[in-house]
C-alpha cells in the first residue's frame, strides 16, 4: 500500500463532528509502563484502555488464584499502571476502561479501591462479569451435542482449567452509562474496550451494525500497543525513535470513520501501510470478522493521510457489519501432560550440522532409557536450529553460520521422564561437539503442558453482569436478529479473484516479494494469518496473479499442512491468506520457536516473483 496515498479531510473538515479519543495503552500483560504514563501526560484523550489478556495469560491467571484467592488478575494494571495515572486520570476526567480482571474481577476492582485509597483520591470502579462458564461444563458434557473444538473437532477434555466466553461490549457501555470511572473486565474480545466507550458516547444502537464495525476496527487497530504506530512494520527502518515510540491513539466520529494519531511528539510511523498491516492481523477472513456484537466486513475500508505524512495521521472509514451470531466464542484451557525445552550454543565451522547432531543424540540416548524405565515414548519432540533459518525450511540461506543455538523440545505424559531429559542437556559440553557452550542460564525444568480448546455456545446460557461498588446494575444485553454464520475459526473463500488486469507483457524478471508488498502476521490457534499489502496499486494485478494461495502453500510448505485460503480486500489492495495446520498447534500446545507465526510474514516476504519487467523499470529502483 502506498504511504502517499491522497490526502483526506482533517477532523476539523467535517460539520458538526464530535471526536472521541481513545489511547490504548497495552497490547498484553507484560507491554511497557510507559504506554499509559505518555497518554494520560499528552493531553489528546479523553479515554484510555487496556487489553491484557491472552489465552495462556487466562491459565497464568488462575494458577495465581489457586494459590492466593484475592489473585487471578493481571496485577501490573492495579501495581504499575494505575499506581501511575490513576491521580492524573481522575483530574483530566479520563475513564479507563481494561480487562485486568482476568479470573477475579472483582479482587482487582479491591485492589484497584485499595490503591485509590492509599493515594488519597476516590473512584467509581464497575466490574464486569459473567465470562467464566466453568459452571456450564458439566451440563455441556451430558447434553445431546456436547462441546467440539473448533478446529479439530476433538471433544472436551476430562479436565479443564479455565473456561471464558469472549464477551463483547455492551456490559461496558452499560457501566460507563451507570458513571464509572474505571471499568475492569474479565474476557472480553480485545476489541471490545474500545467498541464499549464509543457505544457509550455516541449512544449507538445494537442494530447500527457499520457504526459498530467502525468502532470494532479502530478497537482491534489499538488493542496491539505500538504494533499501531509503527511497531513491527515491514519497513521497520523507516520508523524513527524506537526508544520514544507514541502509543496509538483513535479519534473516533458517530458514524464509525476514526483517525488514527499518537501523542505528539513521540517516535514510531502512523501511514496508511502501518494502520493496513494492522488492521489484517489475525482478522481471518476480512468479510466476516466475528465478534460478539458484530460480524465486520472490512473488505471496503480506506485509509488516507490527513494532511502531510509528517502528521502521523491517518483517516479509517468504510467498515461495514452483518448482525452477529447467536454464539459465543469460548477459550478454555487443560493440562495434557508436561513439556520441556532447552537450548544449547554451537560454535564454529559446520556448526549447523554439528547442533543437529547434538540433539538428535541427545534424543536418541534419552529415548532408551525411556524405554528400559517403561516410561514409555515421548509423545512429540522438535529440533530446531536457531541460527541457521530453520523457520524457512529448504529457502534456508544460512547453513554455513557459525553459531547457531541447538533447541530441543520433548513433550511427555510423565513429568520425571522429562526431568532426565533435563539432565541430559548439559552433558553434550564435554560429550561430543567441539564450540558446545550457553547452555541459556541453567538447567530448565519441564513445566505442565497448558493447551487451549475453542468451542461455541448459545448467547442464551451466558449472562454478563455489572457492578459498581458490589450493587448490581440493572442490564440486560440486547441482541437483534442473529446471523447465520456460526464459524468463529475462520470463514472459508473460495481463492481464484478474476485477474482482468493481468498484464501480457511477456518479459519479466525475478524479484522478492518484499519488494512490491508489506506483510504482517500472527496466529489463531494453529492457523497462521498472513496478511499481504501491494505497496503500490500498480502492483496488485500482480499479486492477484501470482501470489495464489497454491502458490503461498508451495512456498510454505515445511510449515504449513493445512489447506490456504486467500481473501481480498480491494480498499486497501491487500490480501490475508488463512493458513491451517501451521504452527505445530499453535500458541501453548507449540513446540516451534516462533508458536505464534509472528515471522510467518517475514518468511513469505522472501518468496520470489517473476513480474513484468516494464513495471519493475518504472516503480523499482
Amino acid at each position: 500500500m502506498n504511504s502517499d496515498t491522497t490526502s483526506a479531510s482533517s477532523a476539523s473538515d467535517i460539520p458538526g463532528a464530535r471526536a472521541v479519543r481513545i489511547g490504548g495503552a497495552s497490547g498484553f500483560w507484560g507491554d511497557s509502563s510507559v504506554g499509559p504514563v505518555q497518554l494520560v501526560a499528552s493531553g489528546q484523550i479523553d479515554y484510555l484502555v487496556f487489553d491484557y489478556l491472552a489465552e495462556l495469560t487466562m491459565s497464568i491467571l488462575a494458577g495465581a488464584r489457586l494459590k492466593k484467592p484475592e489473585l487471578g488478575y493481571a496485577t501490573d494494571f492495579v501495581m504499575v499502571a494505575m499506581r501511575s495515572v490513576l491521580k492524573d486520570c481522575l483530574a483530566q476526567g479520563i475513564r479507563v476502561v481494561s480487562n485486568a480482571g482476568g479470573v477475579n474481577p472483582q479482587g482487582c476492582a479491591d485492589a484497584l479501591a485499595a490503591l485509590a485509597a492509599e493515594l488519597g483520591v476516590e473512584v467509581n470502579i464497575a466490574v464486569v462479569t459473567g465470562d467464566d462458564v466453568m459452571p456450564l461444563l458439566p451440563q455441556l458434557r451430558a447434553s445431546a451435542t456436547p462441546p467440539t473444538e473448533l478446529q479439530s473437532g476433538a471433544p472436551l477434555p476430562p479436565k479443564v482449567l479455565t473456561a471464558n466466553a469472549y464477551l463483547g461490549a455492551q456490559p461496558i457501555a452499560a457501566a460507563l452509562a451507570a458513571g464509572a470511572q474505571v471499568v475492569i473486565t474479565g474476557r472480553c474480545v480485545d476489541s471490545a474496550v474500545t467498541l464499549g466507550v464509543l457505544m457509550h458516547e455516541f449512544n449507538w444502537r445494537p442494530d447500527q451494525l457499520d457504526e459498530l464495525a467502525g468502532g470494532s476496527l479502530a478497537g482491534h487497530i489499538i488493542e496491539c500497543g505500538a504494533q499501531g504506530t509503527g511497531g513491527l512494520f515491514t519497513d521497520w527502518h523507516l520508523v524513527p525513535d524506537w526508544a520514544h515510540i507514541g502509543y496509538p491513539i483513535v479519534e473516533c466520529f458517530a458514524d464509525g470513520r476514526f483517525d488514527v494519531t499518537k501523542p505528539a511528539g513521540t517516535g514510531g510511523l502512523i501511514t496508511p501501510a502501518v494502520a493496513a498491516e494492522q488492521m489484517l492481523y489475525e482478522i481471518g477472513d476480512p468479510a466476516r470478522y466475528i465478534l460478539p456484537d458484530v460480524v465486520c466486513d472490512f473488505t471496503q475500508v480506506t485509509m488516507a493521510q490527513v494532511g502531510a505524512a509528517g502528521d502521523h495521521r491517518v483517516r479509517v472509514q468504510g467498515a461495514r457489519g452483518q448482525p452477529p451470531t447467536s454464539t459465543y466464542k469460548v477459550c478454555a484451557t487443560y493440562v495434557d501432560g508436561f513439556k520441556f525445552s532447552a537450548q544449547l550454543t554451537i560454535i564454529g565451522q559446520d556448526a549447523v550440522a554439528k547442533a543437529r547432531r547434538t540433539g538428535q543424540a541427545i534424543l536418541e540416548r534419552t529415548s532408551e532409557v525411556l524405554q528400559r524405565q517403561g516410561w514409555g515414548p515421548y509423545t512429540r519432540t522438535h529440533l530446531e536450529v536457531v541460527g541457521s533459518e530453520s523457520a524457512y525450511g529448504p529457502h534456508s540461506q544460512a547453513l554455513a553460520a557459525r553459531e547457531v543455538v541447538m533447541r530441543l523440545s520433548a513433550a511427555h505424559p510423565k513429568k520425571e521422564a522429562l526431568d532426565f531429559l533435563a539432565r541430559e542437556i548439559a552433558p553434550a559440553g564435554t560429550s561430543w561437539s567441539p564450540g558446545t557452550t550457553g547452555s541459556g542460564g541453567g538447567r530448565s525444568s519441564p513445566a505442565p503442558a497448558i493447551k487451549q480448546f475453542g468451542f461455541l455456545l448459545d448467547k442464551g446460557r451466558v449472562a454478563p453482569e455489572v457492578f459498581i461498588k458490589s450493587q448490581k446494575i440493572e442490564f440486560i444485553e440486547k441482541n437483534q436478529v442473529f446471523s447465520d454464520i456460526e464459524n468463529h475459526n475462520q470463514a472459508i473463500q473460495i481463492d481464484g479473484i478474476s485477474n482482468k488486469n493481468k498484464s501480457n507483457i511477456q518479459e519479466e524478471i525475478d524479484i522478492t516479494l518484499i519488494q512490491i508488498a508489506h506483510a504482517r502476521s500472527g496466529d489463531k490457534g494453529d492457523t497462521s494469518n498472513i496478511g499481504v499489502i501491494a505497496r503500490r496499486p500498480e502492483w496488485l494485478p500482480v499479486l492477484r496473479d501470482r501470489l495464489t494461495a497454491g502458490a503461498v502453500k508451495a512456498h510454505m510448505a515445511h510449515a504449513f499442512k493445512g489447506e490456504v485460503t486467500r481473501h481480498e480486500l480491494p480498499g486497501v489492495g491487500a490480501f490475508n491468506f488463512v493458513c491451517e495446520q501451521a504452527l505445530d498447534g499453535g500458541g501453548m500446545a507449540s513446540m516451534r520457536n516462533d508458536p505464534l507465526g509472528k515471522g510467518m510474514g517475514q518468511i513469505l516476504l522472501s518468496m520470489p516473483l517473476r513480474v513484468p519487467k516494464v513495471l519493475a523499470d518504472q516503480y523499482l529502483s
